[in-house]
């Protein structure tokens, strides 16, 4: 069974930096996984932020996904924990707006490769965290 259980994010005034990291339990190695974190504005709808793919994570020169109003900003990572057998997820986002003020959710999608376009399909992603709150301050 995956679990995706964030931690972080928080408030901070424009300029500064946060990081937001979600792990996830039940990512097995047996298939192929796309990562990525969403967010979203109370009533608007859901956006993606960043992606990355377990499978070409490991390919030399890869480049994550990321949304182009975040792109030199924002940088998503994944590291396998394992010792716990936890695959560590994190956004560190710097140079913060007032814009990217919004409940942040990591999302696990099993049995295909990321697409760039997954970023605008968030019906494909099985799992969810609970989402973080950041508020960025002006």
């Amino acid at each position: 069974q995956v679990q995706l259980m964030e931690s972080g994010g928080g408030s901070v005034q424009a300029g500064g930096s946060l990081r937001v990291s979600c792990a996830a339990s039940g990512i097995t190695s047996d298939d192929y996984w796309c990562l990525g974190w969403f967010r979203q504005v109370k009533g608007e709808a859901r956006q993606g932020v960043a992606l990355i793919d377990l499978e070409e994570e490991w390919v030399t020169n890869y480049d994550p996904t990321v949304a182009s109003g975040v792109k030199g900003r924002f940088t998503i990572s994944h590291v396998h924990d394992k010792n716990n057998d936890l695959s560590i997820l994190d956004l560190q986002m710097n140079r913060l707006k007032p814009d990217d003020t919004a409940m942040y959710f990591c999302a696990a999608k099993r049995g295909s490769l990321c697409h760039s376009d997954y970023l605008y399909t968030e019906r494909k992603f099985e799992y969810w965290s609970q989402g973080t709150q950041v508020t960025v301050t002006s």
